[in-house]
């Protein structure tokens, strides 16, 4: 007797989560989300010269690489958010370890500027990480 072989991409359930986050991607909302995610990457990105603390070179390299890792995922959301829909748990853990990172990097580095900087940064990337996921979860749907 011969078993039926089925591709995990169609299975139902895989497909209507897929759709469900297709639809969601098309909101304005999720766009200026993802449009706004790649923009506070590539402020964390250059942030080191901008606000001028780039002497800390542990925090330059964070921020440096934190950015572009956050701008990269930014991109992926803008580009196939059905796909990519995951890495929103990815900005919020972003967001909180820029919050963190002056502390916890070598070095004496928490200042005011760099202090400042990465938890105003960081906390309003972590809650576009939130607003990611509450947006794919919610799928589109016009109400609730």
């Amino acid at each position: 007797m011969a078993t039926p072989t089925s591709r995990i991409e169609e299975h139902p359930d895989l497909v209507g989560m897929r759709a469900r986050y297709a639809r969601a991607s098309t909101t304005p909302t999720a766009q200026g989300l993802e449009s706004l995610t790649l923009l506070a990457g590539l402020f964390l990105l250059v942030s080191p010269w901008i606000v001028g603390f780039t002497r800390f070179d542990a925090l330059t390299v964070n921020n440096f690489v934190t950015g572009i890792a956050l701008a990269v995922i930014g991109l992926a959301l803008g580009v196939a958010f059905e796909r990519a829909y995951g890495l929103s748990w990815a900005v919020c853990a972003l967001g909180a370890w820029t919050v963190l990172s002056p502390w916890l990097v070598s070095g004496n580095v928490d200042t005011t500027r760099t202090i400042l900087t990465n938890v105003i940064t960081g906390g309003i990337v972590f809650l576009l990480g939130l607003a990611l996921l509450a947006v794919g979860r919610k799928g589109g749907k016009k109400n609730g």
